[in-house]
């Protein structure tokens, strides 16, 4: 193997949370380097407009974030580097070896904030709306709909949990579920039948999302009749799970339906890796809870490596 670098951490996904870790971890005098296959920003690129985070109470662009956020690692002379991370293992002197294609770094401590990705409807309309009446976080963009009419697609605890978020912001709200029942707990279902402003829409899928510059409407099938219909609406949310690809990580780190198991350190199972953000099993997944989880797993980064600070670790000099 060639081209090795040695350093004390690597943040691997260049989101607010990757970006946040290492800048934090700079600040206690720790090198670090930064990766992602993508670039810089994440999913914050997506949100039109972000109204729940502290500091601009006239809202900011997800873009606009990603870019102040950014701009700092820049000013703290940060290494960046845009190249897919596919392995991370264990090497003989107990530091860890992270690899790309065609570069790798040997490493005290590894953060882990590469995020997830909303799972889709894959239907007509969506990607060209997204953002403009197509939302997958109701917390986040709910309050842009006060006093209107909206969808939310889904039946777990998400997809029950969004609507009665909206119900209390939204005139009127359907819940379109592809079964005749939820998937949710029992007694969030049951708020949805007492609920005077949610009407769930049983066996119906989501054929179309409709609109010239915003959403209009919605293309609607019955699944047990095939009869379709069109949904006025101005607004959908989908709640239909999240993707959090971590395949690669499976016989290395304990993870839950794909998330990354962490402690209130941000620890993993795994000695010197630390996960935050997203991409970590977590309660909520917002802007400000990432930015948060960066904080201590950075610190939780500091501690480690000063802990290993004494150890006399040779020279890297490759497989034998």
């Amino acid at each position: 193997m060639t081209n090795v670098t040695q350093v004390k951490l690597v943040v691997i996904g260049a989101g607010v949370a990757g970006c946040t870790a290492a800048l934090y971890a700079k600040r206690y005098g720790v090198d670090v380097v930064l990766l992602d296959k993508g670039v810089p920003g994440g999913q914050l690129l997506t949100a039109p407009l972000i109204q729940n985070y502290p500091g601009f109470p006239e809202g900011i662009s997800g873009a606009e974030l990603s870019q102040r956020v950014y701009q700092q690692v820049g000013n703290y002379g940060i290494e960046f580097t845009q190249q897919e991370v596919t392995d991370i293992s264990r090497h003989d002197d107990g530091r860890w070896l992270v690899q790309t294609s065609d570069a790798a770094w040997l490493t005290v401590a590894v953060i882990i904030a590469t995020g997830v990705v909303p799972r889709s409807l894959n239907v007509p309309g969506e990607e060209e709306l997204r953002g403009r009446g197509v939302s997958y976080c109701a917390t986040c963009d709910g309050f842009l709909f006060r006093g209107e009419t909206v969808a939310v697609v889904g039946g777990g605890n998400a997809a029950v949990e969004d609507a009665m978020y909206l119900a209390d912001i939204c005139e009127k709200v359907y819940l379109i579920h592809r079964r005749d029942r939820l998937r949710a707990d029992s007694y969030l279902g049951q708020q949805i039948i007492d609920g005077s402003n949610i009407e769930p829409l049983w066996n119906t899928v989501v054929q179309e999302i409709i609109g010239e510059e915003e959403l209009e409407q919605l293309k609607l099938r019955n699944t047990q009749t095939d009869a379709e219909w069109l949904l006025p609406v101005t607004g959908v949310f989908v709640a239909i799970g999240e993707i959090a690809h971590t395949d690669w990580l499976e016989d290395l780190l304990e993870l839950d339906n794909g998330f990354i198991r962490t402690d209130m350190r941000m620890r993993t199972n795994q000695p010197g890796i630390f996960a935050a953000g997203d991409i970590r099993d977590t309660v909520i997944r917002q802007v400000t809870t990432a930015v948060g989880d960066a904080t201590i797993a950075a610190y939780s980064a500091y501690q480690y490596i000063a802990q290993h600070r004494g150890e006399a670790y040779g020279e890297y000099t490759g497989p034998e």
